[in-house]
């Protein structure tokens, strides 16, 4: 599931995903998304992966298929985890991304919710 942090506004949006995400997340968070984009051009994304466990098939083609859709409408991107395979992607969608992506420990949350309000 994925739960909006009290530090939403504008286009500034952090997100908590927890346990296993399924595709019935996905349609619940991404129309609230959509509506941060169409309402400021672009999105600065906090994400606190450390309870997530993992997605359905489902969710994670719902995942790529909006990463996709709005890959130019991420200004900064946080993802927020101590898993490798978090670095990685992290690694490969800053490459791509016309926004930056970081991956930051847990440890380091505070740094990167600095770094989201950063001007």
């Amino acid at each position: 599931m994925f739960e909006f942090l009290p530090e939403s506004r504008g286009r500034r949006v952090y997100l908590k995903a927890a346990g296993r995400l399924t595709d019935a997340d996905y349609k619940a968070l991404v129309p609230k998304l959509e509506a941060v984009i169409q309402a400021h051009r672009s999105m600065r994304l906090y994400v606190d992966m450390t309870a997530l466990s993992g997605w359905s098939i489902k969710a994670a083609w719902d995942d790529m298929a909006f990463g996709l859709r709005h890959w130019n409408d991420f200004e900064r991107l946080a993802l927020i985890g101590d898993k490798r395979w978090q670095a990685i992607a992290a690694k490969a969608m800053d490459a791509l991304s016309k926004g930056e992506v970081r991956c930051f420990p847990a440890a380091a949350a505070g740094e990167a919710r600095a770094w989201i309000e950063e001007t």
